[in-house]
């Protein structure tokens, strides 16, 4: 008979969703700018670092991720023309599929991925512990709640522009969540989409600053600075 092969530490915490990388001591130094990790060939994670990043300052950090059939120059274009401004390291990784693992039925290559590109961030980079969030559009902002809320001990805050759903594996932790969503979303309508999360998340004790805006599905400008605003001065 063929045995099976058991699963890792490493791929158990995949399937539940978990993330090991932590920000610590950066053990070298990395440049400003804009930079692809050279963690895959075709779909790679991309990187940006302010302008101002000081290693002596530990910063404030955002992993961001596309929608479904985007790739991670979408993550970053999110929040990439507000990050010299307020000092966000951004980070956005491209989704192994079409969309994130846990939309095709369960948490694996994506989490895994995932969490080499942030252990290959903080080992280079001063990261501040208590800003660190996790954001996303549409499908993106889907998973961001689903990661964010199972790994509430990595992320302080979750930033979900037009989320449809929430599927986190765990609850751990209690990040604070910024949901955005348009009152004429036809792609993700608001009615079956963000006003049942959001009465979900604060039934289950979440501290949620909720924003309906007149729009369809899409992340305006002054939506985008209102959730890093939020997030960087700490806004409840």
């Amino acid at each position: 008979m063929r045995k099976q092969r058991q699963q890792s530490g490493a791929e158990t915490a995949a399937t539940e969703g978990r993330f090991s990388a932590r920000p610590g001591t950066p053990l070298s130094e990395g440049v400003v700018g804009s930079q692809a990790l050279g963690l895959d060939r075709r779909r790679d994670a991309l990187l940006y670092v302010p302008v101002g990043y000081n290693a002596q300052q530990p910063a404030p950090f955002a992993l961001m991720l596309h929608g479904a059939g985007g790739n991670a120059g979408h993550g970053i274009a999110l929040l990439q023309q507000l990050a010299d401004a307020t000092g966000i390291i951004l980070l956005a990784p491209a989704s192994r599929q079409g969309t994130w693992d846990v939309i095709y039925g369960g948490y694996g290559p994506d989490i895994t991925f995932i969490d080499q590109a942030l252990t290959t961030t903080f080992n280079r980079y001063a990261v501040d512990p208590d800003r660190v969030a996790v954001g996303g559009f549409s499908d993106g902002a889907s998973y961001a709640l689903s990661v964010g809320i199972t790994n509430g001990d990595l992320f302080t805050h979750v930033l979900a522009f037009s989320p449809g759903f929430m599927a986190p594996a765990d609850q751990v932790g209690a990040p604070k969540i910024y949901i955005s969503h348009g009152t004429r979303d036809e792609v993700l309508p608001i009615e079956r989409c963000s006003r049942r999360i959001v009465p979900q998340l604060e039934r289950a004790g979440y501290d949620v600053h909720y924003h309906e805006f007149d729009g369809p599905h899409t992340v305006p400008m002054d939506i985008a600075m209102e959730g890093v605003t939020w997030f960087t001065g700490g806004q409840s």
